[in-house]
This record gives C-alpha cells, sequence and structure tokens, in this order.
C-alpha cells in the first residue's frame, strides 16, 4: 500500500505532497496520514481509469482521503478524542496560511524538516513524505538496507508523537534553521534524477532535476545572502547542463570525459559561472564556502573548458582537499581520487581507492572507479571482477550498459 502511489500516472503525483500534508495538519498525525493518502490513490487507480481523471484531481484524492481517515479513527478502539477530531476535519474550515512561502511543496519540506529531528531522520521522512521517491530509492541514496531506512522513518514519526512535535507551517525567522535540512533533500531528489536508481524508470529522470532546481531557485528568493542555498543552485545548474550529452542514442551513459562539449546548454552554464563567481568573491571577503559552493566550484573547472585535456586537474584536486576538510567523507575521498589519477597517475589513486573497501563495498561507484583504475594499470583480471561487482550493484540502465561494455573489452 505504501508505495501504491508508484501505480498513478506522473502528472498526478505532485498530488501526493498535498493530500500527505492537509491529512497531517487536519489529524496531526503522518501514519493516518500516509495510510489514507495511500488508500485513496489505490481508489484512483481502481476507478479513473473507468470513470475519467475528475476535473479537480487533488480536491478530490484529499476528499478521498480525509473520509478513508475517518473511517480507518472509528475502527479503531480508542476513539473519544479522535473521533472528536474526525468530526472537525471537514472542507469548510478555512485553510492555513501559507507564511513565508507560497509554494505547495516547499512549505511541506520545510515543514517536515524540524530541527529537533536528527538529520538523517528529517532527510528520509521528508523524502519519503514529500520528495516522490520510493523507500528503495531513498535507502540507495543513504547506502543502507531499505530495512534499515523503513525503521529510521518510522523512529522519525515516533518521536514527532512522543514529543508532540507540532505541524506547523514555518515563519520567516524558522527558514534558517531549516534550510540545511531542505537543501539537503533537494540535492538528494536532484541524484535521483541525475542518474536514476530504479530499474523501472529511465536513467535520467528530468522531472525530478526540474523540480529541485526549481524549488531551490525559490529558497534563493527567501534566502539570498545564504551562499549554500546560490552554491546548490550553481551546483545543479552546471550538472543539468550536461544532461543532453549523458546518454547515447543506445542508451548507454556516457562520461564526462568522452561527452559532446557542444551539447552541453551554455545559457545554464553560464548562470552556474556567475553564482559560482559570485561566491568566490564572498570566500575572498573572509566568508568561508560551504559544501556545496565547493562542488559547484569544482563542477566550474569542469565546464570551463571545450576539450578535457584542457582540464585543470591541480585545481580541482585542491578543491576537493577543500571539501575533504568540509565533509571527511569516504565519498569525497572516492571522487578526489578520480582527480588525482589524472593528476599522479592511477596507481597513486588506486592506493587510495583500495583503502575505502571498508565503508564503501556496498556502493556502485566504488567498484566501478576501482575497475577503471585498474584496467588503466594493466590488472584486466581484477578489473573485470570489479566491474562484475559494479554491474551488479548499479540500479541506473544506461550506467548497467556503459559498465557491460567497458567489461566486455577486457582481454
Amino acid at each position: 500500500m505504501a508505495d501504491v502511489r508508484e501505480a498513478v500516472t506522473r502528472a498526478h503525483r505532485e498530488e501526493w505532497a498535498r493530500v500527505v500534508a492537509a491529512l497531517t495538519r487536519r489529524f496531526g498525525d503522518l501514519d493516518i496520514a500516509e495510510e489514507a493518502a495511500a488508500e485513496a490513490f489505490a481508489t484512483a487507480v481502481e476507478r479513473w481509469p473507468a470513470d475519467g481523471v475528475p476535473p479537480n484531481p487533488g480536491g478530490w484524492l484529499t476528499t478521498t482521503a480525509n473520509r478513508k481517515a475517518i473511517d480507518r479513527l472509528r475502527r479503531e478502539e480508542k476513539r473519544d478524542g479522535k473521533q472528536q477530531e474526525a468530526r472537525m476535519v471537514l472542507d469548510d474550515s478555512p485553510p492555513e496560511p501559507p507564511g513565508a512561502i507560497d509554494d505547495d511543496r516547499l512549505r511541506l519540506i520545510f515543514t517536515c524538516c524540524h530541527p529537533a529531528l536528527a538529520m538523517e531522520a528529517r532527510l528520509a521522512l521528508t523524502l519519503r513524505m514529500v520528495g516522490g521517491l520510493t523507500m528503495p530509492e531513498i535507502a540507495r541514496a543513504f547506502l543502507v538496507a531499505e530495512s534499515a531506512m523503513g525503521q529510521r522513518i518510522t523512529r522519525a514519526k515516533a518521536k514527532i508523537k512522543a514529543a508532540r512535535i507540532p505541524y506547523r507551517v514555518p515563519s520567516a525567522e524558522d527558514l534558517p534553521a531549516r534550510v540545511s535540512g531542505v537543501l539537503a533533500v533537494l540535492f538528494l531528489v536532484f541524484n535521483e534524477g541525475y542518474l536514476a536508481t530504479g530499474p523501472d524508470t529511465g536513467p535520467v529522470r528530468h522531472e525530478l532535476t526540474a523540480e529541485a532546481i526549481r524549488l531551490t531557485r525559490l529558497i534563493r528568493v527567501l534566502l539570498p545572502d545564504d551562499g549554500e542555498v546560490a552554491g546548490l543552485l550553481a551546483l545543479m545548474l552546471l550538472i543539468e547542463a550536461r544532461r543532453p550529452a549523458r546518454v547515447s542514442a543506445g542508451g548507454e551513459l556516457v562520461p564526462l570525459a568522452e561527452q559532446d562539449r557542444g551539447a552541453w546548454d551554455a545559457t545554464l552554464i553560464d548562470e552556474g559561472h556567475r553564482l559560482v563567481r559570485e561566491r568566490l568573491a564572498a570566500a575572498a571577503a573572509g566568508v568561508a564556502p560551504g559544501r556545496y559552493q565547493i562542488l559547484a566550484a569544482i563542477n566550474a573547472v569542469h565546464t570551463s573548458v571545450r576539450d578535457v585535456r584542457d582540464t585543470d586537474w591541480t585545481q580541482v584536486v585542491a578543491l576537493y582537499d577543500q571539501l575533504a576538510r568540509v565533509d571527511p567523507s569516504p565519498m569525497v575521498a572516492l571522487n578526489r581520487a578520480i582527480a588525482v589519477a589524472e593528476l599522479d597517475g592511477p596507481n597513486v589513486a588506486l592506493a587510495v581507492v583500495n583503502r575505502l573497501e571498508n565503508t564503501l563495498a556496498g556502493y556502485h561507484a566504488y567498484h566501478a572507479t576501482r575497475a577503471e583504475l585498474l584496467r588503466r594499470t594493466g590488472q584486466d583480471q581484477q578489473a573485470r571482477a570489479a566491474y562484475d561487482r559494479a554491474i551488479d550493484l548499479a540500479g541506473n540502465t544506461a550506467e548497467t550498459a556503459y559498465l557491460t561494455r567497458r567489461r566486455d573489452q577486457l582481454r
């Protein structure tokens, strides 16, 4: 039932966030809201093909979900307080004022990113309730098992209930305390669109990348002086600019070094570079850049040359060194190693990558990177095994096709 929304056409998936928001506001319970919304979407899957899509799909889904929630409450033994609440959820109640945020989805993301929750709990819960990602997609984003991610979301809901954390639209004063979680959610949504991990989706989900960019632009208007908001927007734009060249006509992923740079979107690159220059000026004035700003600067280096051979790898490695001080994660170390291979050679990079096995053994990019480095050092047999492991773990169809071809080219 929890994944029934995946059966609804993409044209109506955006209604999920609005329905869950309306029910949570009225009932004060995320579990009831999600289950009732799922039942409403299941009813839509059954009825809309025969009856036709109603003129107001969102209103139909919200009304149906309200009825499902009331029915569920009536079936429960503890009726007193909840029964009284249920009588008060008729649609004639005035809508909650939007506060500082006009956009429905962005408002709900800020609402769910409550600072009382641990950051990982905020991200997982928001991606589940708002971001449109399934449990397997969220688990892959965090490099954990699906069961562990389910438990994390369950614990987050339980804390909201036990601590009586209010489901309240944040005011303008609340936004700075919540923006880091919101940016992390949008970056994860963008990443799922940039390199989709689901077996039943296309290799690139433009609707996700476009929505993440749209919402980040709105945050930029709300918080124009926040450097990380500008950095994330620049990062997204510079990655999105490469989308037309990332998948070949045969459905195979095209790595950065082999992409047709003439196909990149020059308008997005220009905007991304302008934002990076603004942040560099701020850094020169003594404002230390954050994670997204440094990642944007790295992508600006890659997109500033027309030939991959002209890439300033010294600058890329220096930026990764700076990023490692802000975010000393194994993923940063892995990406830095790729740049080190271009600067100091594959043997040096391979030694770095091998030390990451304990933390990244379940991540396909680790094995794919290691396979390429082994290939470049002439260790074909070990490279083949690494490709095999990367193919087993990769969920993106275009990436799997690319890795399979690279493996099959080995002696």
